[in-house]
């Protein structure tokens, strides 16, 4: 069973020592130009606490100068921002904390959890969509996580109107990639989703990477059971969920902002 994990948090801020092990080997650093006036540390400090808020990088609360005005502009965070995003770090980062956890022994990935969500935004922001059944406007996200809580894939998101099925077979070439780059096994790995995802395609994509699914089986409206083999559905599988994916998106919705790194895009969405 999934074991509960007292040292997960959210990180909001890192001193300089974690700074240097675990982000600067990651970052472009710029070879032209004037050097920076604020260190890259407090720049990916700042970037960390309008991702944890979930405020416009406007209303950053920026600390103040000798002088009393504010040590950078926010402009210059969000440019720092989406060039570490262009240039590949926050996929890096990613990557090495994945290989981190692989290496400590902290991943348990016998059973991997996927399920989405959808996230509000009231003030708008990038891919949006309203969703009729949520009754809300925001986006989507879907994302995989272990038995110990840890995020193993970059989450894959869309607009809140979107259907959520086609969103694992966009997730599962990351998850492969990720698991190729650490060197993790997932030959036998069982994949537990619910019936939203119960279509042959999914599965098909699950049985194509040596996955077994675990997914509950849709009744789309049959008054008995279809006929022919019944695929795999384990309840108590299942039930893990709710001490882990669902775990994941408490953490999400605490954190404020949803933090989107992937091959090709990294956003904020603003609650």
């Amino acid at each position: 069973m999934a074991e509960s994990q007292s040292w997960q948090e959210i990180p909001t801020r890192l001193s300089v020592e974690e700074f240097e092990q675990f982000v600067w080997p990651h970052l472009s650093k710029g070879r032209r130009g004037p050097a920076r006036k604020l260190s890259a540390h407090a720049i990916f400090n700042y970037i960390l606490m309008a991702l944890y808020l979930g405020c416009q990088w406007k209303e950053l609360p920026i600390e103040k100068d000798w002088h009393g005005r504010r040590e950078i502009h926010y402009t210059r965070i969000y440019r720092a921002f989406r060039r570490w995003e262009s240039d590949g770090c926050l996929d890096a980062i990613f990557e090495a904390s994945v290989f981190r956890l692989h290496g400590d022994q902290r991943l348990d990935t016998r059973i991997i959890h996927g399920d989405g969500t959808t996230t509000a935004a009231k003030k708008g922001g990038d891919n949006l969509g309203f969703s009729g059944h949520k009754k809300l406007k925001g986006c989507k996200v879907f994302a995989l996580c272990d038995r110990n809580c840890n995020v193993i894939a970059p989450f894959v998101r869309a607009p809140g109107n979107r259907n959520e099925s086609p969103l694992l077979r966009e997730a599962l070439p990351r998850l492969t990639s990720i698991a190729r780059a650490v060197g993790l096994d997932l030959r036998g790995t069982v994949m537990s989703l619910d019936g939203v995802y119960d279509c042959r395609p999914n599965r098909k994509a699950i049985f194509n990477r040596g996955m077994v699914p675990n997914i509950n089986a849709k009744s789309r409206g049959r008054k008995g059971p279809k006929r022919g083999r019944k695929p795999l559905f384990d309840p108590a599988i299942f039930k893990e969920r709710f001490r882990t994916i669902e775990r994941v998106f408490a953490w999400e919705d605490k954190s404020g902002a949803c933090c989107c790194a992937s091959s090709d895009s990294a956003t904020y969405t603003t609650h």
